[in-house]
């Protein structure tokens, strides 16, 4: 048996006419229809309904049934439910044997929205969306862009920008009256172009979990948060006086070679304070939370012996009086013995004395 079920998720069929739903039957349908457009010529609901009767009576190689059901004004979940709950009344209303396939019909995708609450209770045979032709796809449009505005993600993606447009030409004009610099509309372009690329790349979840690993750093005692900005600032600190030395090079010697070489040698003392203590506060953290590994402590010396051969080649490079090739073979040599010497020393530490952890993987 065919079950052909007019969708009316708003209920205008309900609220409009004095039918109270679902309404069964190709007779009461049509009148149905008739009191709904006499009530409000303008409803599509109305061509549904119509649409309902009209394939009730084209087909006639089998049993056929023609129903209306309804929602709620709000056409949310509770309207779902009550579609739901009147595609039950139906079933329970038809008086036959055969297997019970159904047809929808609605007036477009919101209506269409309720179809798993249908198929989880009928096999749906097809769909038949109705609309007038001179608006074709109006309704779809309109329910597209409302999902669309109620997403927050999406909200948030399509409306930030395009109010930031419309708000550059305002601030603008406001920046002239108070007698602000003309840089102001590139700073409000700026920002825009920060935020697009920032969603563009997907970098706010980056910058969330930043923010969370910084939050519970502060509340779990970690003094590797504190390491960090210090190093983070060592860091500022080498750079300011490679370029600074880089820039001393310039005036003796402007080539590439000579000015990486200067950059290096101003920057590389203090990017090495920055890398051990980044690793002595790591290490800390690790010991604190039981997870010490005695090969940890390679980092601190790892950081010094790659200082000490950067600082000897850009000496050399930089033909500094002290840098011949005797001290560059003393860096090298240097670096190369702090780097293995501490490999050595703490794999035998790990050996001689283990760690809870390897007690448990070795036990």
């Amino acid at each position: 048996m065919l079950l052909i079920l007019c969708v009316d998720l708003d209920d205008d069929l309900g609220r409009k006419t004095a039918f109270d739903t679902p309404v069964v039957g190709r007779d009461s349908v049509e009148s149905a229809a008739v009191a709904l457009a006499t009530a409000d010529p303008e409803d599509s609901d109305v061509n549904v309904c119509f649409q309902g009767t009209h394939l009730y009576d084209s087909i006639d190689d089998e049993s056929v049934e023609v129903a209306v059901v309804t929602g709620t004004a709000k056409a949310d979940v509770s309207a779902n439910r009550k579609v739901g709950a009147e595609v039950d009344t139906v079933l329970a209303s038809l008086s036959t044997r055969e297997d019970v396939r159904a047809v929808v019909v609605t007036d477009g995708a919101q209506d269409e929205s309720v179809l798993p609450v249908i198929r989880s209770r009928v096999p749906i045979d097809s769909v038949r969306r109705v609309v007038v032709r001179q608006a074709q796809d109006l309704e779809s449009m309109y329910y597209t862009f409302k999902q669309v505005l109620a997403d927050p993600e999406t909200r948030g993606t399509i409306l930030i920008p395009l109010g930031i447009l419309l708000l550059i030409y305002p601030i603008s004009i406001a920046a002239e009256i108070v007698g602000l610099p003309g840089s102001t509309l590139g700073v409000v372009s700026a920002l825009l172009g920060l935020y697009v690329l920032f969603r563009g790349l997907g970098l706010e979840d980056t910058i969330d979990e930043t923010i969370e690993r910084i939050r519970v750093g502060l509340f779990s005692g970690r003094i590797q948060l504190v390491t960090y900005v210090v190093a983070a600032a060592l860091i500022a600190v080498g750079t300011v006086g490679g370029i600074e030395a880089a820039e001393t090079r310039v005036g003796v010697d402007p080539a590439a070679t000579g000015l990486v070489a200067a950059f290096v040698y101003g920057a590389v003392q203090w990017v090495a304070a920055a890398g051990i203590v980044a690793a002595l506060g790591r290490i800390t953290d690790e010991y604190l939370a039981g997870g010490f590994r005695w090969r940890y402590l390679n980092a601190p010396f790892y950081v010094a012996a790659i200082s000490v051969v950067l600082h000897g080649l850009s000496a050399f490079f930089l033909s500094l009086p002290f840098a011949g090739l005797s001290y560059l073979a003393l860096t090298l040599t240097t670096g190369t013995f702090i780097g293995l010497a501490s490999t050595l020393a703490f794999a035998v530490a790990e050996q001689r004395y283990p760690q809870s952890r390897d007690r448990e993987l070795t036990g």
